[in-house]
């Protein structure tokens, strides 16, 4: 399939394209095949460690999570998403005989938050629970912490609050949670969050604050009423570790179901993972624990709407302006307006964007008319339903395959030779939660999209 071509060389047409909202793919130069065990930003050092000690946090909350909320009842607590095959989706996206292979991790299908928010969010929310509970004397070291479900429990933990800036996804995992264990949650929202997201929040008990701006907006606003609060924690997407941590933990848990599915990782069977990226946080706490665990072997991009490439803008700027810099999509001339609500971000996280100057592979942006194009696509092909921000990554393949940019990407790499024995995994990242109604919608809009391109 051969579409439009994005150009990463020379600079200047990879740059007069991010300005034209059309889209591009940007690779990495700076991409390391073998990184340090340990990497730093914003002054301090993680690694595989600290995502295994994330994971293991998930785990010795499981017993609590599935006593609050019934539906992880079936799953002991544990919050994870199938891998699915999606070999009926590959002739729908001009799939090249030769290309390879596509699966799903269907986090569109995550519990309780609905969307891949789940693991970072409900992950910093169990961590300051759990630092809480071992202060007051709620759980003893080693306890049961199905014991902060008692009414006791509940009325110290009520003593405190949690709040976070959002445009939608993050803020319903992080409101969804907190309101479950008995804080008081505050979720500030940015004009362009769904107004069915907030209203899913109030009926959790969760106060939802609006904001006329966006999302950095927002971000801002709850940052400065938490800093005036002592017993208010502030879950800041933009600096947490807690949430890239517990993104990670996902790598754990992929690894042992490509394992079970008979996927190998390695030199003659790479693995090209394709990410929608907001501020950056999630996508780059999973290419973390990819990289730490599967090697050089796994190439991780994220993919940005058009009008709101804020990732794409800062790895260009730190490669060729040097680490510093924070630029904004609205330097670009670019609107920061899009229909994938949960990337419509203007500035990348700089502790993402520090962590994924030796991991990542590159960044490429899309259309809003062809994410709800993909969407009706995955929902004809495989029956399942994810939100447009969700559709992102189903971009990537034809966007190395199909462009210039991304075929000198595979020869450089020296996956042209392998391309056939080259797993494609899209990272989906939203819908569950998503009314029918709105879906509906989405899909009106997609198939008007697809008709107009015959």
């Amino acid at each position: 399939m051969t579409i439009a071509e994005p150009q990463t060389t020379p600079d200047a047409l990879l740059s007069t394209r991010v300005r034209n909202a059309q889209p591009a793919l940007w690779t990495n130069p700076a991409r390391e095949a073998q990184p340090a065990a340990a990497l730093s930003a914003l002054g301090r050092s993680i690694s595989l460690d600290d995502t295994k000690a994330a994971n293991a946090r998930l785990g010795r909350f499981a017993g609590l999570l599935a006593e609050v909320f019934p539906e992880l009842a079936a799953s002991a607590g544990v919050v994870e998403s199938p891998l699915l095959s999606a070999s009926a989706l590959q002739p729908a996206l001009g799939w090249q005989e030769g290309q390879g292979r596509l699966f799903i991790k269907a986090d569109h299908r995550l519990p309780v938050a609905g969307s891949i928010k789940a693991r970072g969010g409900m992950h910093e929310v169990l961590e300051f629970a759990e630092g809480l509970a071992l202060q007051h004397g709620l759980v003893e070291p080693g306890g049961d912490f199905r014991e902060l479900a008692t009414p006791q429990a509940r009325a110290v933990l009520g003593r405190y609050q949690v709040a976070v800036g959002s445009t939608g996804n993050l803020g319903m995992s992080i409101g969804v949670v907190a309101a479950a264990l008995g804080f008081q949650a505050t979720v500030h929202m940015s004009a362009d969050a769904k107004a069915w997201k907030k209203d899913r929040l109030r009926q959790r008990g969760v106060q939802v604050v609006e904001h006329t701006g966006d999302y950095e907006r927002a971000v801002a606003a709850g940052r400065a009423e938490a800093a005036a609060n002592p017993q208010c924690h502030f879950v800041d997407d933009e600096q947490s570790f807690s949430l890239l941590l517990g993104y990670s933990a996902a790598a754990l848990h992929l690894k042992e179901q490509l394992a079970a599915q008979g996927v190998p990782v390695d030199a003659e069977h790479p693995l090209i993972v394709y990410l929608p990226c907001g501020v950056g946080g999630a996508p780059a706490g999973i290419t973390f624990g990819l990289r730490q665990l599967l090697g050089p072997h796994v190439h991780c991009f994220f993919a940005e709407p058009v009008q709101s490439p804020c990732f794409m803008v800062q790895m260009m700027a730190d490669a060729t302006q040097g680490v510093g810099q924070h630029p904004s999509v609205y330097d670009w001339g670019l609107t920061n307006r899009t229909e994938a609500d949960g990337l419509a971000v203007p500035r990348a996280s700089l502790l993402a964007a520090g962590l994924m100057q030796p991991l990542l592979s590159g960044v490429f942006t899309v259309a809003d008319d062809t994410l709800f194009a993909r969407l009706v696509q995955v929902l004809d092909a495989l029956g399942e339903r994810i939100e447009p921000s969700a559709a992102a990554g189903f971009s990537g393949p034809a966007m190395l395959a199909g462009t210039t940019a991304g075929q000198a990407w595979l020869r450089c790499t020296g996956i042209d030779a392998v391309l056939h024995q080259t797993t494609h995994l899209v990272w989906t990242t939203g819908g569950l939660l998503v009314p029918d109604a709105q879906f509906q919608g989405f899909l009106q809009r997609g198939r008007s999209v697809l008709a107009a391109r015959g």
